[in-house]
């Protein structure tokens, strides 16, 4: 685990670093000032929130008021690992990472990423490190390349390493509605909707 990115994190920067599938932007969810410098690298529509790490269980209602026993179900059956799970935010969580005032979330399987946001203690965004149009980067070179400006200007830390590509977090809803998975990913539909059905 890289020092310097956990400091640099603490100072309110944002790390490119690799998550069990690419590199990922990490960046305090805590801070607002952080916030916003990952959306100057990284602008997204409104239309679209930003999927966030948690270092463990209990920091999950830093984010939300209430954790059905759907949602303890899910996590318990495919966390630490590529489910993200978006349940009601709580009041005062950035409006900016949420979307349609939900927040997903999952605890990343083995990884740098893990290693980095267990050591920061605190959720972390992780929208995927590469620019709007461009496919998501498995190594260092990939991101330094598109945030060259960034990284010059102190904005971003790039931990060196690679990561494995593969498909993206699978994400399930969970709100008034019931469940419903949003996007199928890492995690087959199948396998969430019959863990979320089992007693």
């Amino acid at each position: 685990m890289s020092t310097e990115a956990l400091a640099h994190l603490r100072a309110g920067g944002v790390v490119a670093i690799a998550t069990e599938s690419f590199f990922g932007l990490l960046a305090d969810v805590e801070s607002a000032a952080a916030v916003t410098t990952l959306f100057s690298l990284k602008p997204r529509g409104a239309d679209k929130g930003v999927p966030l790490l948690l270092p463990d269980v209990p920091s999950w209602t830093r984010l939300v008021d209430v954790v059905p026993p759907t949602a303890e179900r899910l996590a318990s059956a495919f966390w630490p690992g590529g489910l993200s799970i978006a349940l009601p935010a709580r009041v005062g969580v950035d409006a900016r990472i949420a979307l349609g005032g939900s927040v997903a979330v999952r605890i990343p399987g083995p990884s740098p990423a893990l290693d980095l946001v267990r050591a920061f203690g605190r959720p972390l965004t992780a929208t995927s490190a590469n620019l709007p149009g461009q496919p998501p980067a498995c190594d260092d070179a990939a991101v330094h390349a598109s945030f060259a400006a960034a990284v010059a200007d102190g904005r971003l830390v790039v931990v060196s390493g690679t990561s494995p590509g593969g498909a993206p977090s699978t994400i399930a809803v969970l709100d008034g509605a019931g469940l419903h998975i949003a996007r199928e990913g890492a995690i087959p539909a199948a396998a969430v909707l019959a863990a979320a059905a089992a007693p």
